[in-house]
């Protein structure tokens, strides 16, 4: 059972406690299974790391590569890996996933997981660098559909956008765990809003991560926040069709199949959230969602250990250095005793 902090109305949503009484329903394509083992078997066919080589920087305590590996239909994707200097062996590999319309920026721009001892791989996201921040990584696909990143391609799940984004997240854990000096067996995945989306889908489309780390989850609960919320990015998915009226059923069918819940649902790894209860950019509903029904469908007896840590008066910026503090400890704890994890979901 989930730790519950703060359980205070909401602005923008429903208070945890109403949702819990009248949770949503995500509705799973019957194919969903099919649809990302395809996919995923697609993408296996070509050697993950394509190319690992030292980056200088001007930074003494860290030493960076610069990575390149073989995402979706073996198209390069960019991503920094970050370790302590002088550590031969991090106790773990955080693999960490951007937020949207970020790429990986500039080498140190992102140094909490190896400054607090772990090997870190920053993955590029393709095709949203400029909006926030820099990137290295085209997406060189064209589908109809609108011309923001959350409508690329959105009339077919097999054209979309986060199609290619989820199966360049998995393979980042193939690629991480391919990395000089990097322990297989002891893989994070880790991100905020859609990074948080990717990380959800990574767990559950992996079945022997270490641990999984979200917070205000983007992808979650989607057709109920389009309806929900302007803000973007699901403000954009909305206005699109405002004007494409024709198309809905359309687009509800291809957002079936990048639903973080759908996700959150087959997962197996210990898993933490942070929530903040008055984001109106990701509805803190689509992330409780996630997380009351993490792990039901993993087809274990017992589900995996999770904690939930909610900000009744923060939005989409959460808990923020409070939360990573958090977020440090558990990981912690996870990693040093399965048992200590279990107490602490």
């Amino acid at each position: 059972m989930g730790i519950v902090v703060g359980v205070s109305r909401a602005s923008i949503d429903l208070s945890p406690a109403h949702l819990r009484r009248h949770p949503p329903t995500v509705v799973e394509p019957a194919d969903f299974d099919r649809f990302w083992e395809a996919t995923l078997a697609a993408a296996a066919t070509t050697p993950v790391l394509v190319d690992v080589r030292p980056e200088p920087t001007d930074l003494r305590l860290v030493d960076v590569w610069d990575v390149t590996f073989a995402g979706f239909a073996g198209e390069p994707v960019r991503a920094w890996y970050t370790r302590p200097a002088g550590v031969p062996a991090p106790p773990a590999t955080v693999v960490e996933y951007a937020g949207y319309g970020r790429g990986r920026g500039l080498p140190g721009e992102r140094l909490t997981w190896p400054v607090a001892g772990y090997a870190h791989l920053l993955v590029d996201n393709r095709g949203q660098a400029g909006l926030h921040a820099s990137g290295d990584t085209p997406d060189p696909h064209a589908a109809p559909g609108g011309p923001t990143i959350a409508t690329r391609g959105i009339l077919t799940p097999e054209d979309y956008h986060y199609r290619r984004l989820v199966t360049d997240a998995v393979r980042a854990v193939d690629a991480a765990r391919a990395l000089p000096g990097a322990d297989p067996t002891r893989v994070v995945a880790v991100g905020n809003s859609q990074g948080g989306g990717l990380a959800l889908a990574v767990a559950g489309l992996v079945d022997d991560l270490a641990a999984l780390l979200v917070t205000a989850p983007f992808l979650c609960d989607i057709q109920r926040a389009i309806e929900l919320t302007d803000a973007s990015p699901y403000g954009e998915i909305g206005r699109y069709l405002a004007v494409h009226r024709e198309a809905e059923e359309a687009v509800r069918r291809t957002l079936s199949y990048v639903d973080g819940v759908t996700f959150a649902r087959r997962a197996t790894a210990p898993a933490h959230f942070g929530i903040g209860l008055r984001d109106t950019v990701c509805p803190p509903a689509g992330g409780l969602a996630a997380h009351d029904q993490y792990g039901v469908a993993a087809g274990r007896a017992d589900r995996p250990a999770r904690e939930l840590h909610t900000y009744p008066f923060n939005g989409h910026e959460g808990g923020e250095a409070v939360h990573v503090r958090r977020q440090l400890r558990w990981l912690d704890a996870v990693l040093r005793s399965p048992v200590a994890a279990a107490s602490a979901g």
